[in-house]
């Protein structure tokens, strides 16, 4: 317990600087981490049907743009994990380019506190390109809160970023949250809606002119416990967010060095 305590406090005061996951890796978190001598190996992929059409400060368009990001994330031990992400993306005029890559360390309070809600708190942090996004090395650190009654599930991501190399350098905290709300139609089937927002700078935010806010219709298909698959369709209703994006996660779990699940 004193360990995790340790970890958690030393990701809070580490969090000087955050980014936002921006349209690369659309996801709201649960609180489970990934169990020790498990690898998980995703890719998230979406694009945006209609979105951003000028270069705006040397920042490239999101108009017709595919984001693909390969993620993979390793247990460390039963309350702990790390993820490592590569961020890319292709668009007609520009072919496919490398957009960045990011680290996750993640910590979760362990089930023996029977807490009556899941608890997690991750940290990243890493570097984009000039062209896809203005503040180059940024920093995120996103508590997470989730909760499952009967087929309905809840999850929480108030997620706080600040940028530690760019303009907005000394604009401090963001503010960007994420929420998740779903129903189990079968065993195997859920939908729901994800909504993802960024207000601006905390204490201060942005006019809603100027905050990104979406909204996804979303589905997940429980086939496996080695098989993570989520699909959706996502509409930002305010001036400076993409208007239409499509999304997709695929996932799979991997273990060695004990008796592997079962497909």
């Amino acid at each position: 317990m004193r360990r995790f305590w340790g970890l958690a406090i030393f990701l809070v005061l580490m969090c000087g600087s955050a980014w936002a996951q921006g349209n690369y890796e659309i996801q709201v978190y649960g609180a489970d981490t990934v169990a020790p001598k498990d690898l998980m190996v995703e890719l998230h992929s979406n694009f945006t049907v209609k979105g951003q059409t000028q270069v705006i400060d040397g920042v490239r368009p999101t108009n017709h743009q595919e984001r693909e990001t390969l993620k993979l994330t390793a247990g460390i031990n039963d309350w702990a994990e790390v993820g490592f992400y590569v961020f890319s993306a292709a668009q007609s005029g520009y072919g496919w380019q490398w957009v960045g890559d990011h680290i996750r360390p993640r910590v979760r309070a362990p089930d023996k506190w029977h807490l009556p809600v899941g608890l997690s708190l991750s940290t990243e942090v890493g570097y984009q390109r000039p062209e896809y996004s203005p503040d180059t090395w940024t920093w995120e650190i996103r508590p997470i809160v989730d909760k499952t009654v009967g087929r309905w599930y809840f999850a929480f991501n108030p997620a706080l970023e600040r940028t530690l190399h760019g303009p907005d350098v000394n604009q401090g905290l963001g503010f960007s949250p994420g929420a998740k709300v779903s129903y189990d139609f079968t065993k195997k089937i859920s939908g729901g809606f994800e909504y993802y927002a960024d207000y601006g700078r905390w204490g201060s935010f942005d006019d809603l002119r100027n905050q990104q806010q979406q909204l996804f219709v979303v589905t997940d298909l429980n086939v496996s416990p080695v098989w993570e698959i989520n699909f959706g369709v996502g509409l930002g209703p305010t001036a400076s967010t993409d208007h239409l994006i499509v999304k997709g996660i695929i996932g799979r779990r991997f273990s060695w060095g004990k008796r592997s699940m079962v497909d």
